[in-house]
């Protein structure tokens, strides 16, 4: 009933037909035509028209052709900027522009609903623009405050010297099938937003982060596949969840599943507190991070605080059937970076449970190498962090598998994946392995197989499936390789 009233309070205006659109061209056959010079003028004035004209939704850049924008886009309420996958918005050389003036944003300072952004490309043109640095607030691609319902999709953003959605303050985001490659700071970064979806985008970290949330609630991050490439520009974690700042209230309802992250600079994910004010610091609570696979992660040789999840400062962390091969540092740990200590005291422990993972190749980070290589490691234990291992599989992690915390349910077995090499975290079964296509069998079966946690559901495995869910990513999935007979 609340996604009915939800998508019924959607304008029509919205469903876009022909006699709806306004065109934008390079080649004289739209109804307003750019030149390839200061293009943000004809853009603009189309923007307006659909605003002022209730008989008109969608302004669509035609293609190929690539619009040199020397202003911010305007878009106003109840309108679609779309476009054809040819066409480009291209940032000018040498802009100039001030701190936090994007390339796109709402139309009026108070905020605007129902906004969509779909289908082309924008070039960020960061050797352009060489004089200002990354991630330094210049040139987000997207700025939106105090909007409602706003949709970013099918969109390919590169080149960058600022975030490519930027969010603050608003409702309802949706962030999908987007390719983002080497921006200059975040992918998506929500910034004390309500109900924040970010799904299936394809990103390459450059500065900071894929995915970034602070101080919002209601967030799903899942099916990303999330990198980085090696130089010292390559950025930090895959996704990063941060509360902070005075009076930020609580922050939980935060679910991260299904994700590929690997081969990042920083951690896989990031998630930390620094909040110190008395009555809000012990409200970041309640993340659920599950069926994901790290590998990788955390290659940057110039910071110790790498690894796969990297927690401080939160409660009642779960971390759930997913699989870590092959991370620096740690898999999982309760850390903070160092110069960076955030007054932990509580009358309450912060609790992670990691239950049903696989954790195997750990490796020792590059900076400081001695004494890293666990499969999970506790530093916060004298600061009141507490983590609990239950039913997972470790295995060949460098040093060992257990610093400051332990486990009584835990195996240390080979996995037996269908292919480590080729990322294939499907376990091997006489009965049946999903390979991507059908059904095959192998010639042994995975310890992991049915030696989850006894009380977990298991009732999307197939059958035959033992009444017990399997340990790792594909556990209670209808992926899950098939018990003995």
């Amino acid at each position: 009933m609340v996604g009915f009233l939800l998508l019924a309070s959607v304008p029509t205006a919205l469903c876009a037909t022909s006699s709806s659109i306004v065109y934008v061209a390079g080649d004289g056959t739209g109804k307003y035509n750019c030149d390839g010079k200061d293009d943000h003028i004809q853009i603009n004035q189309a923007l307006k028209f659909v605003a002022g004209n209730s008989k008109y939704t969608t302004v669509h850049l035609k293609g190929p052709f690539t619009y040199v924008i020397d202003d911010t886009l305007l878009i106003g309420s109840n309108t679609i900027l779309e476009g054809d996958s040819s066409a480009v918005i291209k940032l000018a050389n040498n802009a100039g522009w001030v701190a936090m003036k994007p390339l796109i944003k709402q139309m009026s300072n108070s905020g605007n609903n129902n906004i969509v952004v779909r289908g082309f490309k924008v070039n960020g043109n960061r050797k352009g623009n060489s004089k200002v640095s990354l991630g330094g607030g210049y040139y987000n691609m997207m700025y939106f405050t105090n909007c409602n319902n706003i949709k970013v999709y099918n969109m390919y953003m590169y080149d960058g010297l600022g975030d490519g959605l930027r969010a603050n303050s608003c409702k309802n985001i949706q962030f999908y099938n987007n390719k983002i490659d080497k921006l200059g700071h975040d992918g998506l970064f929500a910034i004390r937003s309500q109900y924040v979806q970010a799904w299936k985008n394809r990103i390459t970290c450059r500065t900071n982060s894929g995915l970034r949330i602070w101080n919002s609630n209601g967030v799903r991050l899942y099916g990303n596949v999330i990198d980085s490439f090696y130089d010292w520009t390559a950025g930090g974690p895959g996704i990063q969840i941060e509360k902070g700042g005075t009076g930020t209230g609580t922050m939980d309802n935060i679910s991260i599943y299904n994700n590929v992250i690997h081969n990042t600079y920083g951690p896989g994910i990031w998630i930390f507190n620094y909040d110190t004010t008395s009555s809000s610091k012990d409200l970041g609570k309640n993340i659920r991070i599950h069926h994901n696979v790290f590998y990788r992660t955390g290659t940057n040789p110039s910071i110790k605080w790498v690894g796969g999840i990297v927690i401080s400062g939160f409660h009642n962390t779960y971390i759930e059937n997913n699989v870590f091969d092959g991370i620096y540092h740690v898999a999982i740990a309760n850390l903070y970076p160092e110069n960076y200590s955030p007054n932990y005291a509580s009358t309450s422990p912060y609790i992670t449970i990691a239950r049903n993972n696989i954790i195997v190749n750990t490796l020792k980070r590059k900076k400081s190498p001695s004494g890293t290589g666990y499969g999970v490691m506790n530093y916060l234990i004298s600061n009141n962090h507490k983590l609990y291992m239950q039913y997972n599989c470790l295995y060949k992690n460098a040093v060992g598998n257990y610093k400051n915390c332990t486990s009584k349910t835990d195996i240390y077995v080979n996995p037996l994946f269908a292919s480590q090499t080729k990322h294939d975290y499907h376990l091997k079964s006489k009965t049946g392995r999903w390979n991507g296509k059908t059904w095959v069998k192998d010639t042994v079966i995975s310890p992991c197989i049915d030696a989850g946690h006894p009380s977990w559901g298991y009732s999307q495995e197939p059958k035959p499936n033992g009444s017990r869910i399997n340990i790792g990513r594909y556990g209670n999935t209808i992926y899950a390789s098939k018990s003995k007979s």
